[in-house]
């Protein structure tokens, strides 16, 4: 009896981890998306990145596959998260200090 709860338990705990995972890269794409959204399209001129349409549509397409395919497209949804991650880490900070006072805009 003991052998056959193994695959049972194996199968909740993918089926788990695999929705955290899921629910996670939504809500960092999300939350990338809407900052980005937000911002005026000169601060991404003034810090020589991406134009603001380009960062909307590369985190926008795959925020929408990863929903639609449920993380069903890992490789997509990697790359949704890689590209909210950069958002998030380098032009999000560029773009506060912009708007701060602090840059050289």
């Amino acid at each position: 009896m003991a052998t056959s709860a193994a695959p049972i338990f194996f199968d909740d705990v993918r089926f788990y981890l695999n929705a955290a995972i899921w629910l996670v890269s939504m809500a960092v794409q999300a939350v990338a998306l809407i900052h980005c959204l937000t911002q005026r399209g000169a601060g991404f001129q003034a810090l020589g990145t991406l134009p603001k349409g380009a960062w909307a549509a590369i985190i926008g397409v795959c925020l929408v596959l990863t929903v639609i395919t449920m993380g069903g497209l890992l490789i997509i949804t990697m790359i949704g998260v890689a590209a909210a991650l950069i958002y998030m880490l380098d032009v999000r900070p560029g773009l506060k200090d912009l708007s701060d006072g602090k840059g050289f805009w």
